[in-house]
């Protein structure tokens, strides 16, 4: 029987995981909610758990030893497994039905993926996916048509309770063919780009107008209702525009798109579960909180 505390811990094994999908241990840490010196610490002590280095780091890349590629498979697994675990006392747990509220293109690459999940952990449990935009989904929550959103937009309601799930950063992104025409080294080559944006509010580009920095005058606007048509746009050289870093991740890795003035920091935000104080469903939404807090974003 193996010694007390010679398992890798699950916490351990997620960090490893977000590691191997972004190969970013910048990315992979934010994701995870930790610092980037936790981080660290946690993949260094699976490395000793496992006798033998599970990444090869540089300071241009991050990629899996053999040993990385051998435990892959088997993390997932004993992730998977621990997660039933939180399930397997509430098999017979009574039946419960509610809906979550969220955007479109965060229900389908991530939350949606995440119930998913979470219904093989509460096999009694159905959860409703209501999709819709960000202010369509927070009336909603107050009419009381939804049980809870999953949102990253401000929100100041009394009465409400907020659970944060993932931190959320953003990149200004645009394609190489649009930057072989009108390049943008500098805030003035903002006056020869058109900005995308969901709105007329500019509600991600607030991202990096609030920052500190150089004022940037645009040439041009033009608003798409939300951020897939953005992206398939900006993807297209139709323009540049401040996007969530999990939506652009694999077309910076690929070189699909560029980000853009990469010495200005962006400001950043978190998802977020919110729930009506006073709901009979408190202790339900909560558990889905906390199972959906551990899932990567993708």
């Amino acid at each position: 029987m193996l010694r007390f505390g010679t398992l890798p811990t699950v916490e351990n094994l997620q960090c490893f995981l977000a590691a191997a999908e972004h190969l970013s241990f910048v990315r992979a840490a934010s994701d995870c909610g930790l610092t980037p010196t936790a981080f660290g610490q946690r993949i260094r002590q699976l490395e000793e758990q496992l006798g033998g280095a599970l990444f090869e780091r540089t300071t241009r890349r991050v990629s899996l030893t053999e040993s990385g590629l051998a435990l892959l498979p088997h993390a997932r697994e004993a992730v998977d497994q621990a997660a039933r675990c939180l399930g397997a006392a509430n098999d017979r747990a009574p039946a419960l039905s509610f809906t979550v509220g969220s955007r479109f293109e965060l229900a389908a690459s991530w939350l949606a993926p995440g119930l998913a999940a979470f219904g093989r952990v509460r096999p009694t449990w159905k959860v409703h996916l209501y999709c819709g935009s960000g202010p369509d989904i927070l009336e909603r929550l107050d009419a009381g048509e939804v049980d809870a959103v999953v949102t990253s937009a401000p929100v100041s309601r009394s009465g409400t309770v907020a659970t944060v799930l993932h931190p959320e950063t953003y990149a200004l992104v645009a394609a190489p063919s649009l930057l072989a025409e009108r390049p943008f080294s500098c805030p003035q080559h903002a006056r020869d780009h058109t900005l995308l944006d969901v709105d007329r509010s500019l509600p991600l580009t607030r991202y990096l107008t609030s920052a500190p920095g150089e004022l940037l005058e645009f040439a041009d606007e033009r608003y798409l209702g939300s951020g897939a048509a953005m992206l398939a746009l900006v993807r297209a050289g139709q323009g540049v525009a401040v996007l969530p870093s999990y939506m652009v991740r694999h077309d910076l890795t690929s070189g699909q798109l560029v980000a853009l003035l990469p010495e200005r920091t962006l400001l950043s935000d978190t998802f977020r579960l919110i729930r009506r104080r006073a709901t009979p469903l408190g202790r339900a939404l909560d558990t889905l909180a906390e199972f959906l807090g551990t899932r990567p974003l993708s």
